[in-house]
């Protein structure tokens, strides 16, 4: 066994003795593809996704040089009958060549980082192979030590986009050393039976085309068939919340949220590992290096962006146009390129459907507040400081300046062809509210009484704020938006809750003679 060439199945004996979510059916979905025209395969997802773990299980099935049964044979990869049909026709049978490029980075250095992963790979496989005639190609000596052992090699490289998130001064050596390892002129057919790439972003594009094009790309945007595998179902949070006696509702709240396609919710796994090890929510966001970069990302120079910021942070859904986007850290030309790369970063989740992203859980939002107040822009700050003074004006029952404030933001925000749209407001408010996050939990249409009440916002158990319950109306009038909260009886839903509770009604006039009054508000404490 060695570090690059066949590293054994120990890494993945670790993490089968820690808690363990069954993913090995991923393994069917590249047995599928060796030997095929589709046998080169790239996943991208977040950090703390679970990246290195599948690669490590991939090596453990694959390599040839350990017997793995004992790992998998109790998995779904062998139990399903539905794809079991390839477990045993490809375990353990290949030569596996395992790069994991953040380490190499490490080793190598920039300078040396493509030669030396040659040579240490090269030197492995003389070694493992005494017969073996190295050659100064390396494409050469890795077909030379297939047709020497008869076997072909399975490629799994982990963190395949590191160089070019880290060292921009070396992408294109790099790149061009994956496009001469994967060529599609007939060499990768006769070394490779499958390759595997994960990272955090896609292939880098050259222009408009990827730089890898023999690859099948599957991203957080596109997930495809391995949208099962980005992270944690509900059902498996479920049962691992059973299994361990942890609160699904609270798993829920902090780490659901990204959404994919024929899969539904998909959880973060590190944050949902490390909640179960330690019986405690919170944010192990903070713990990776994706959150350090948040801030330079937001503060960004764009037309759009800080408003697109404060709608997020208010719960609305915005439309994303992903398709320009490079594929890398550096190159944005727009408002959509910046958030295309908070949904591969996982800030983000998307809608393949709708075309829209949000803020997907408590975990990230908290990020997105803590970020928020650091970005130096003016526009972004006052955004903050108003949200937090509409807070403060409503929990005082400062009725008048609520509606001011309102008023200001419908007008600044508001698309003309939609101020009169009857969920113009609904949107004005979540804004308007954005940094509700510090205190207080938001729900909207919660059943309640006899009817559904707008918007909630419940106080976190630590924050000494009044709960909120908000309704809104259109033509009418503010007095009659708290008659109904009354009639309908939607305080009830927060009975047992014991804090104090204030009914805000906000109207908006459109035919109002004067400008300034169009907003109304009352507040009235319960």
């Amino acid at each position: 066994m060695g570090t690059y060439l066949n590293p054994g199945n120990s890494g993945f004996t670790g993490i089968r003795n820690d808690i363990y979510i069954d993913k090995s059916g991923l393994i069917y979905l590249i047995n599928q593809t060796i030997d095929t025209p589709r046998r080169l395969t790239c996943v991208s997802r977040p950090r703390r996704f679970g990246k290195s773990f599948a690669a490590k299980m991939l090596c453990a099935y694959y390599d040839r040089t350990c017997d793995s049964s004992a790992l998998f044979d109790d998995l779904e990869i062998a139990s399903n009958a539905k794809i079991n049909s390839t477990y045993r026709q490809h375990l353990n049978k290949y030569n596996v060549i395992y790069l994991d490029m953040t380490n190499l980075m490490g080793e190598a250095g920039k300078d040396e980082f493509i030669p030396f992963i040659r040579r240490k790979v090269t030197e492995e496989l003389v070694s493992a192979y005494p017969k073996l005639q190295p050659d100064e190609s390396f494409s050469t000596t890795l077909t030379r030590a297939v047709e020497l052992t008869g076997t072909k090699i399975i490629a799994i490289i982990d963190e395949w986009d590191a160089p070019i998130r880290e060292v921009p001064e070396i992408q294109q050596q790099y790149l061009e050393f994956l496009r001469t390892l994967f060529k599609s002129s007939g060499t990768t057919d006769r070394i490779f039976a499958a390759a595997y790439m994960t990272g955090i972003l896609p292939i880098k594009k050259d222009g408009s085309q990827s730089a890898i094009s023999d690859f099948q790309e599957y991203s957080m945007v596109l997930p495809g068939e391995f949208a099962d595998y980005v992270g944690f179902t509900e059902d498996e949070v479920r049962k691992l919340c059973a299994k361990y006696h942890s609160d699904f509702s609270m798993m829920k709240q902090w780490y659901d949220g990204y959404t994919l396609e024929d899969t539904g919710s998909i959880y973060n796994p590190n944050s949902v590992i490390k909640a179960v090890h330690n019986n405690k929510f919170r944010s192990y966001w903070t713990e990776t290096s994706a959150a350090k970069s948040l801030m330079n990302y937001i503060s960004l120079d764009f037309d759009g962006l800080s408003k697109t910021i404060a709608e997020l942070l208010g719960g609305i859904d915005v439309p994303v146009d992903t398709n320009g986007f490079s594929n890398d850290l550096v190159t944005f030309q727009n408002r959509d390129d910046v958030l295309t790369l908070l949904i591969h970063l996982g800030y983000l989740s998307y809608n393949e459907e709708t075309k829209k992203a949000r803020i997907p859980n408590e975990e990230i939002r908290l990020e997105f507040a803590r970020a928020v107040r650091e970005v130096k822009r003016d526009d972004t700050l006052r955004r903050v400081q108003e949200s937090d003074q509409l807070i403060y004006d409503t929990i005082h029952q400062n009725a008048d300046a609520v509606a001011a404030q309102i008023q200001k933001i419908h007008a600044e925000e508001t698309a003309i062809l939609f101020y009169n749209d009857e969920q113009a407001l609904r949107s004005v408010i979540k804004l308007a509210y954005f940094s509700y996050k510090d205190y207080y939990l938001k729900f909207e249409e919660l059943p309640a009484g006899d009817g559904y009440a707008d918007i909630v916002y419940l106080p976190k158990k630590t924050a000494p704020v009044p709960a909120l319950v908000i309704e809104l109306k259109w033509n009418k009038s503010a007095e009659g938006a708290i008659a109904q909260i009354k009639e309908k009886r939607y305080p009830d839903v927060l009975k047992g809750y014991g804090g104090d509770l204030l009914l805000v009604g906000i109207n908006y006039d459109k035919d109002a003679k004067d400008e300034k009054r169009r907003h109304t508000c009352v507040i009235e404490k319960v």
